[in-house]
């Protein structure tokens, strides 16, 4: 039986409050825990640390960057549920799904702080 289950980034985030928001009604995450500027978001297997910088605290807000990447079975099944609530983020912010030349369909989703999501398949998977 394997010990490790999951890998659960912290995402250093400038508004806790606009990041819970992001997660929980724009991806489909719960938020199964809130502690002051700390939230834990979990969808699945998948789940995020999230933390408030406060000042000069912390890591410096997202910049659309590569920073998380989420393996799924079906990105298309994820776009269709995203992909209606675009209009709640700004133009530009949702991208793909998209086929890549390494093998991936992927759709990127940029976070109010700037964070980069990426849910990603691998293409050999089935698709209906």
């Amino acid at each position: 039986m394997s010990n490790l289950f999951r890998v659960t980034p912290f995402m250093h985030v400038p508004d806790i409050e606009a990041a819970i928001h992001f997660f929980t009604q724009i991806l489909g995450f719960e938020c199964r825990f809130r502690l002051g500027n700390y939230a834990y978001v979990q969808r699945e297997a998948a789940a995020f640390r999230l933390k408030e910088n406060v000042g000069d605290d912390g890591a410096p807000p997202g910049n659309r960057r590569f920073c998380y990447y989420v393996d799924v079975n079906d990105v298309d099944a994820i776009a269709a549920e995203i992909l209606p609530k675009a209009t709640l983020l700004n133009d530009g912010d949702i991208h793909g799904p998209v086929d890549q030349i390494y093998g991936q369909r992927e759709l990127m989703v940029v976070a109010p702080d700037g964070n980069l999501l990426v849910f990603g398949q691998d293409v050999a998977l089935k698709r209906d």
